[in-house]
C-alpha cells in the first residue's frame, strides 16, 4: 500500500510544520477526445447545458495529472505537497495538456 500524501492549495498545512522543502513536483498529461466523443460532445453543445462527455474527459485528465504529481513527490521523498495548482493549455486543436504542480515538502505533526 502506498503511503498517502497530504495535499493543499495553501502555502501551509495546519497542524503540521514544514521541516524540509524538496522543490517543485509536477504531473503532466496530454489528452484528446475520440472522434465519437467529439461528435457526441458537438451534439450536446447544440442543445446547451452541461456537457457530461467533456466534463468526464476533464476530470480524468486532472486526476491523471494529480496521480503523476503524487508519484513524482513520492520519488522525491515528500509526505506533503503545498501550494498545489492545476493548469491547462491547448497543445493543438483537440489536444489539451493538463498540469498539476506544487511544492514537495516533508512535514511533521506539531
Amino acid at each position: 500500500m502506498q503511503e498517502s500524501i497530504l495535499i493543499t492549495t495553501s502555502t501551509s498545512l495546519e497542524g503540521y510544520r514544514v521541516v524540509k522543502q524538496l522543490g517543485l513536483v509536477r504531473g503532466i498529461t496530454v489528452r484528446s477526445r475520440s472522434i465519437v466523443g467529439n461528435i457526441a460532445g458537438g451534439f450536446m453543445t447544440l442543445f446547451g447545458g452541461r456537457s457530461s462527455i467533456y466534463t468526464e474527459l476533464c476530470e480524468k485528465a486532472r486526476e491523471e495529472a494529480l496521480q503523476l504529481m503524487m508519484q513524482h513527490g513520492r520519488g522525491m521523498g515528500c509526505n506533503a505537497i503545498i501550494n498545489m495548482r492545476y493548469d491547462a493549455n491547448d497543445v493543438m486543436s483537440g489536444l489539451t495538456e493538463v498540469l498539476a504542480y506544487g511544492t514537495a515538502v516533508v512535514v511533521e505533526k506539531m
